[in-house]
């Protein structure tokens, strides 16, 4: 059976070759735009259209026998329902004509409900959000040793630079020490020298007390003869 031949099958039950053809078409375009988005669409007692991809293999071609790398690729794929097996297999009796292969949906499942598109596009979400959030943690950890190695490296500094001031410090005491000292030697030294000239001055000033005794004697001589 082609396109043609099934829109003719259900022309009758839509009123028309015209609205049977733009059903079929409308159908077959939904499908396909959702597989191709990466949705996956299943239809209860019918089967469920989805993309699956396939990763880069090696394979052989049959006419040669040659070994072919194939690339990446991305195929659609059609899994039977488990209704569909058991009409197929013929396990179950196909209904007559008038009836409805497919079990029909139940009521309020096709109003109101979470489409699967909905579904789809609301777990790739989820999956891109943990995504992003794994590569955060990451990026998170390989930073955090980062971090830690720059704190050591400026404690290290801040060290370095602590010593550098102790001996700067240190340096400059030993100098004003040696500077004090400097300047109190040479004061000791005045401070002897005007002592000495002090002693000396002492002892010429004794000599005048030996000429008042002699001039004393020499009176009392003239005082006598007399």
């Amino acid at each position: 059976m082609n396109k043609a031949q099934l829109v003719e099958a259900i022309a009758d039950k839509l009123g028309g070759r015209q609205q049977a053809a733009d059903a079929v078409d409308a159908v077959l375009d939904a499908i396909v735009r959702a597989v191709v988005a990466g949705d996956r669409v299943s239809v209860t007692g019918f089967g469920s259209f989805e993309k699956v991809d396939r990763p880069a293999r090696y394979a052989r071609n049959p006419q040669t026998g040659e070994r072919v790398r194939v690339k990446k690729t991305s195929v659609p794929r059609f899994r039977a329902g488990q209704g569909f097996k058991d009409l197929v297999s013929g396990s179950k009796k196909l209904p007559r004509g008038g009836e409805v292969a497919v079990k029909k949906a139940p009521k309020g499942s096709l109003s109101g409900g979470t489409s699967t598109r909905t579904t789809a596009k609301a777990a790739a979400k989820k999956a891109t959000a943990k995504k992003a959030t794994a590569k955060k943690t990451t990026a998170a950890k390989k930073a955090t040793p980062a971090k830690k190695t720059v704190a050591k490296k400026a404690t290290a500094a801040k060290k370095a630079t602590t010593a550098a001031k102790k001996t700067v410090a240190k340096k400059a005491t030993a100098v004003k020490k040696a500077t004090t000292a400097k300047k109190a030697a040479p004061a000791k030294k005045a401070t002897a020298k005007k002592t000495a000239p002090a002693k000396k001055a002492t002892a010429k000033k004794a000599p005048a007390k030996k000429a008042t005794a002699r001039s004393t004697a020499a009176k009392k001589t003239t005082a006598r003869k007399r």
